[in-house]
């Protein structure tokens, strides 16, 4: 017995104004689907349908973005490549102020950032934290539907010793809710909104048995809890509140996980994947990208397991998720196999040129030829003197051993070291571009 999951609305710093907002969206569905039936109710399955095509297509500027930056990343990788190359081993203060020179050259060079891949994820990953703790939370989100629940609250309110009741209910039925856990449980009471946790769990069988449980108010119980039963109900004998496994493995709701097992390796068969160069086989990255591949195959796999032992609902989730994505990534492929990279390169150097006149930022000249520069012909030797760090951009001989004490192993002394920080040589080049 354990605590799985409240409905409660989340109420986390990030996660708790999303899934309020990704709420609103589920309630509207429901009550626009409530209007073109008799009795006012929606089935819950064809809205967590009909609420992940929105959410999906709302998402897909992120993940256009997200797959330009990775195109982006992979014509900016050799460049990246070699500056690593270059400076491998060389962990002394000027090789690693030249790499990072170097390197934000190169960004600069296509308009990007070292960000800009993660910037789309990091703001697809609360969404669909979020998406899930909506989908596990239904009745909290949806009024209508918290209100049937509330119906069967009132109704077990009126009896004595309620709280212990629904304790002994819980545990012999083997819901996986630990009533004990709620706060105000010592004081042999449970809050509507607890109840209603409870309620939100139990299948079909729960109620009948709950109704006969309470003989006193069996028939209220079946009653109130006919238009729940009802609205979770999937068909073909399914209901979208038991687990495939518990409708027996020669049953049709396996179904469940093998589509979500087969649609998800067609999403990631359809996602782009990292690709290898030739000069960089049997490398360590090789093996990060190999490994991601054999991920590909081994998530969705897992993922139908687990599938097995959690609600139809969320499997329904997952499955429809895969196949919004599945069309999207049909077309998103499509633009991206017309998209001209140089033509984005372009672009992003423009909006990075207004970015950087908006807030009044200079590059400097050196930088800029830097930028310029395909890293292909940089030497793999990396600076051997002050006077190859000030062709560079660094300043002149003079200034960069005025800034940094040199020893003849190459190891800048710090004690020694009157200046050299990143700001210091910005100001040296700046002073050398003013005159």
């Amino acid at each position: 017995m354990y605590q799985l999951m409240f409905l409660t609305k989340e109420s986390g710093l990030i996660l708790g104004p999303i899934s309020k907002v990704l709420g609103y969206i589920l309630d509207a569905i429901y009550r626009f689907l409530a209007l073109f039936s008799k009795d006012h109710t929606a089935n819950i399955a064809l809205c967590i349908i009909l609420f992940t095509i929105i959410v999906k297509m709302l998402m897909i500027p992120l993940i256009i973005k997200q797959q330009k930056a990775t195109k982006l990343t992979a014509r900016m990788q050799p460049e990246l490549t070699a500056i690593s190359e270059k400076y491998k081993g060389k962990r002394d203060e000027v090789s690693q102020r030249m790499m990072t020179m170097e390197t934000q050259a190169v960004y600069q060079k296509y308009g990007s950032s070292p960000f800009a891949g993660c910037l789309p994820l990091l703001i697809t990953l609360p969404i669909m934290f979020a998406l899930y703790r909506v989908i596990y939370a239904i009745p909290a989100y949806i009024g209508k539907i918290y209100e049937m629940y509330q119906k069967v609250a009132n109704s077990v309110f009126g009896i004595n010793g309620y709280a212990a009741k629904i304790s002994e209910f819980v545990t012999n039925s083997k819901i996986q809710i630990n009533v004990s856990k709620f706060s105000e449980f010592s004081g042999n009471t449970i809050s509507e909104k607890h109840l209603v946790d409870i309620f939100s769990k139990f299948t079909e069988a729960n109620w009948k048995d709950f109704a006969n449980f309470l003989p006193e108010i069996s028939e209220d119980i079946t009653n109130l809890s006919a238009p729940i039963i009802k609205i979770n109900r999937l068909g073909a004998g399914l209901n979208i509140l038991n687990t495939p496994i518990s409708e027996g493995f020669f049953t049709i709701g396996l179904l469940i996980p093998i589509l979500a097992v087969v649609t998800q390796i067609i999403q990631t068969k359809m996602t782009p994947q990292p690709e290898n160069s030739n000069n960089n086989k049997n490398k360590p990255d090789d093996a990060v990208t190999s490994s991601l591949k054999t991920m590909t195959v081994v998530m969705p796999i897992f993922s139908g397991f687990i599938c097995l032992m959690i609600p139809i609902g969320v499997g329904i989730y997952w499955i429809m998720s895969s196949v919004v994505q599945i069309i999207q990534q049909f077309f998103i492929n499509r633009y991206m196999n017309k998209l001209d990279v140089d033509e984005m390169i372009a672009k992003n150097q423009e909006k990075a040129a207004k970015k950087r006149a908006k807030y009044g930022i200079a590059t400097g000249n050196k930088m800029a030829e830097v930028a310029k520069t395909s890293t292909k012909s940089i030497s793999t030797a990396g600076p051997k003197s002050t006077s190859d760090y000030a062709r560079l951009g660094g300043g002149s001989n003079n200034q960069v051993k005025k800034n940094n004490n040199i020893s003849n192993s190459g190891v800048v002394d710090s004690s020694k070291r009157t200046g050299g920080s990143i700001s210091d040589y910005a100001n040296i080049l700046k002073d050398r571009n003013d005159k």
